[in-house]
């Protein structure tokens, strides 16, 4: 079935002229506003969108088929799973506190004129927004956000990995990717992870895993950067023992049974809070 609306599929009158939308474009819209807002009803995306209800229907299976959205009764919720962590746009709006305060805590770990290795996690990002004007880095990266974000800092080096770009993570991702990161040596990589179980952590996207497991053969040092949501989570692939890190920075809302289970497995680990963050 093609997506125009037929004599059975008549759009619903508002009471201001809707600009028609491509398909592309009305389900563009239906995902930013699910990811700002968290649901929406059919009944609002017919009046927004100009459409019928069955052309909304057919957009929310299209997304949820995608991982963009669940679809319930009446409307569409968003839908933090492990699919849908992989949207940049989703992640980049989920425990951004936690997130700040983790790499304010990491931060001191990052000395001028080291070899810095960032990854592609919405959780390191706002550490790559930190490194400015604190002296002269070189940072690499397959995050094309962290690239954009310092390519303009002069005293930042910039080395990006190149590949396969993949939208949802906004990454470069792959066996290349992976192959031009083992040709590094640096002095520290921070990471992040989907999610945290029986002392492993595990990703969703075996590319990912892939790429994040040679980010770490290349760094001296190697540093898990992951909030307290992530724990108790199960992704299909598993990346690393959290042992395999030399440290692990979360935030101060990880419940005592984790921290417990860190201490029993003899992992090092601090617990960032919101008060640690740095101007």
């Amino acid at each position: 079935m093609t997506d125009t609306e037929g004599a059975a599929d008549v759009p619903v009158a508002t009471d201001a002229p809707v600009t028609k939308l491509s398909p592309r474009d009305r389900r563009k819209r239906i995902a930013d506003r699910v990811l700002a807002e968290g649901q929406v009803t059919i009944e609002e995306l017919v009046q927004e969108l100009g459409v019928s209800q069955m052309t909304v229907h057919r957009d929310l299976d299209t997304l949820e088929h995608q991982g963009t959205l669940r679809k319930v009764r009446g409307g569409a919720t968003a839908a933090p799973n492990a699919i849908f962590e992989s949207n940049a746009r989703w992640r980049g709006h989920e425990q951004v506190t936690a997130k700040e305060a983790i790499c304010a805590t990491a931060l001191a770990l990052a000395e001028p004129g080291q070899a810095v290795i960032i990854d592609d996690s919405s959780t390191a990002l706002p550490l790559a927004r930190a490194l400015s004007g604190r002296g002269a880095y070189t940072v690499i990266t397959n995050s094309l956000q962290v690239i954009n974000e310092l390519a303009e800092e002069p005293d930042i080096r910039v080395i990006a990995l190149g590949g396969e770009y993949h939208p949802a993570f906004n990454a470069f991702l792959g066996m290349s990717t992976a192959d031009i990161a083992r040709s590094f040596r640096a002095d520290i990589a921070f990471l992040s992870t989907s999610a945290v179980d029986n002392g492993h952590c595990y990703h969703q996207a075996q590319e990912n895993v892939l790429v994040k497991r040679a980010l770490m053969a290349a760094a001296r040092r190697k540093v898990l950067l992951v909030d307290h949501s992530k724990f108790g989570r199960q992704a299909l692939y598993e990346l690393a023992p959290l042992a395999d890190f030399d440290l692990v920075i979360s935030d101060e809302q990880l419940p005592e049974e984790e921290r417990d289970a860190l201490q029993s497995l003899g992992v090092r680990y601090e617990l960032a809070t919101e008060g640690s963050r740095r101007g």
